[in-house]
């Protein structure tokens, strides 16, 4: 079942019929759908004042704290799309992996996953283990009416290298060592990390999630000959499992240019480009039968507001001639971007793409 497929009645027909889904599914749209990563976050005054004193991940288990910053983007910039506001790493803390996420440093792991005792970790996930997405995502879709919500979740590769690394990594020495020195121990970390994502990203599908986005934020790091080989199956497991849904599923990662035509090939319908390969080309490396999301260079919101305009026109134009077109940034919203900056660009984006 392709992402045009969804059964008749699984979601709102306004919701089904919105200029984000309509994208996704490479239909005509009224105007170019616009959202953005970490829309929800730290760029937002709001975001801040409902954190204060709260813990990252302690924030990402009280349902009514997940919508509430859900909602302040969409509230505020009028974007085509809410995203969930969680972090990757939660279904691992929730099947119970001792980690924390350090303010400045990211998720940190007690004790890495580096032996094939150490898989023992890493049981599977039920929709218990979160119930609190399923009461989020209840609380949102009722507040956002017709506007699509993504669920999302963190790709096999990426979440491993948290747990093989045990934290961030510049050049996942520990993570490629196991990769290339232990392909066995490689394939089936992956492949338990693949079930775990793709329970998670059913827990909010059937909560009433319109689409999903998997995140691959490392996989940039790789070679194609070794994420065909090492990563893709993982991948694409996770991408048949929601298949049944009907669901526009995306894929990004970042500093992925050689890797466009492989991610879309695991089976997303939309695969998203960072800024680095302009999208004309971005749609050549794919190929045929998948929108492309993307990919205004982040740093350019720091600019004037007329540099804003004129590299988003580029964006713009260089999507004209694509199948179905999603703008976003690159990358996630930078924690000290003027939120003002977001409100005008979507502004501009709809206005200029108005049909």
């Amino acid at each position: 079942m392709s992402a045009n497929d969804r059964p008749d009645g699984q979601q709102p027909p306004a919701t089904y019929e919105s200029a984000f889904l309509k994208a996704c599914r490479r239909e005509p749209v009224p105007h170019t759908p616009v959202w953005f990563m970490r829309q929800a976050g730290r760029s937002l005054p709001e975001y801040l004042k409902v954190r204060e004193g709260i813990a990252m991940l302690d924030s990402c288990m009280r349902p009514e704290l997940v919508a509430e910053i859900t909602m302040q983007p969409v509230r505020r910039h009028d974007v085509d799309a809410a995203i969930y506001f969680s972090d990757i790493v939660v279904p691992l803390k929730a099947i119970g992996i001792d980690l924390d996420i350090k303010p400045g440093v990211g998720p940190v792991v007690a004790k890495p996953i580096r032996t094939r005792a150490d898989l023992a970790q890493l049981r599977d996930l039920t929709p218990e283990d979160v119930w609190y997405v399923t009461e989020a995502i209840g609380l949102l879709t009722a507040e956002l009416g017709p506007t699509p919500l993504i669920g999302f979740a963190g790709a096999p590769f990426t979440l491993a290298s948290y747990l093989v690394e045990g934290g961030p990594s510049k050049n996942h020495e520990h993570t490629k060592a196991l990769m290339y020195g232990d392909p066995q121990l490689w394939a089936d970390l992956l492949d338990r990390l693949a079930e775990i994502t793709s329970a998670f990203l059913r827990v909010q599908i059937e909560a009433g999630a319109s689409a999903v986005q998997l995140f691959d934020s490392w996989v940039g790091a790789l070679a194609p000959a070794d994420y065909r080989r090492s990563v893709m199956p993982a991948s694409t497991k996770v991408f048949e499992s929601v298949a049944s849904y009907g669901v526009p599923r995306i894929h990004f990662g970042v500093g992925t240019g050689e890797l466009l035509g492989l991610m879309g090939e695991a089976g997303a319908d939309v695969v998203g480009v960072d800024w680095r390969v302009p999208l004309d080309v971005a749609a050549g490396r794919v190929g045929p039968g998948k929108a492309l999301q993307g990919n205004l260079d982040p740093a350019v919101l720091f600019s004037t507001t007329e540099a804003v305009e004129t590299k988003t026109r580029e964006v713009l134009d260089a999507a004209a001639g694509l199948e179905g077109h999603v703008f976003n940034l690159g990358h996630g919203v930078p924690p000290t971007t003027d939120p003002d900056a977001l409100t005008r660009l979507v502004d501009y984006v709809h206005t200029h793409t108005a049909r």
